[in-house]
């Protein structure tokens, strides 16, 4: 047997999230009915991280152990089968103690949202029309940094053995039409992305002030934080594993 990792990328639009659910279209059942059409053999897939209905990845990865060859020639075999919004980028031959979700060693997330309607962006971000001050958004973000404990910022009934977070990068980007927060962690808590940029827009509307913001983290309750933010904005931008991991 060895262990092959599969990057992917895909638009979350018409999925149920990642991982495997009974009756649901997931990435992970999409892509095992692919390899098995493709090698006429069962498939059992591990997965790197965890994406909600509805939110999109441009770098997600799968780990598998097989028999069989698996070469890069099967990317084009297996981006034939699946359907257009899922995609294999690469397949790769690991060392058997590979691990796509434990030798990870950060995460990295976009969340876009636009001011004018757009069709072209209606499933890749939120529109949101209300006025910003971007001078307390970049606040707000900086404040994260300051924190480990993002208690607040999971949702109810995760079941997890710590909250502590390290954020490394959090910040606000002025694009055309819109802003992009872009955040990068060793980890994030199950809604935590979400969590976060909801809030941080009710700083941005001046609806609750830095301190308030301040005491929603300290608080460590999640009843605080706004998880209303719509999943289609959010992207996992890259699974970051140590230097010189592929070689």
């Amino acid at each position: 047997m060895a262990r092959y990792f599969l990057e992917v990328a895909y638009m979350g639009t018409h999925y149920s999230g990642f991982q495997v659910q009974d009756h649901h279209r997931t990435i992970q059942s999409e892509l095992t009915r692919s390899l098995e059409v493709l090698f006429r053999a069962p498939f059992a897939l591990t997965g790197s991280s965890r994406t909600d209905a509805g939110v999109h990845a441009l770098q997600n990865f799968f780990h598998v152990d097989t028999a069989l060859e698996l070469t890069d020639k099967h990317v084009y075999n297996l981006n034939a089968i699946l359907l257009p919004d899922v995609a294999v980028k690469s397949i790769r031959r690991m060392p058997d103690g590979a691990h796509c979700r434990f030798d990870a060693i950060a995460r990295a997330y976009r969340y876009h949202i636009y001011r004018h309607k757009d069709p072209f962006l209606k499933d890749r971000g939120w529109l949101y029309p209300y006025p910003l001050n971007k001078a307390l958004l970049d606040e707000a973000a900086g404040v994260l940094m300051d924190y480990r404990d993002f208690t607040s910022f999971s949702k109810r009934n995760t079941q997890v053995k710590t909250f502590q977070c390290t954020i490394q990068r959090s910040a606000w980007e002025a694009v055309d039409n819109g802003l992009v927060y872009r955040v990068k962690a060793n980890r994030f808590l199950r809604g935590m992305v979400r969590g976060l940029v909801g809030t941080m827009l009710k700083v941005g509307r001046e609806q609750i002030s830095i301190d308030d913001f301040k005491q929603i983290i300290e608080a460590r309750n999640c009843t605080l934080a706004d998880f209303t933010t719509p999943p289609q904005g959010l992207f996992l931008e890259a699974v970051i594993y140590p230097d010189g991991y592929f070689s």
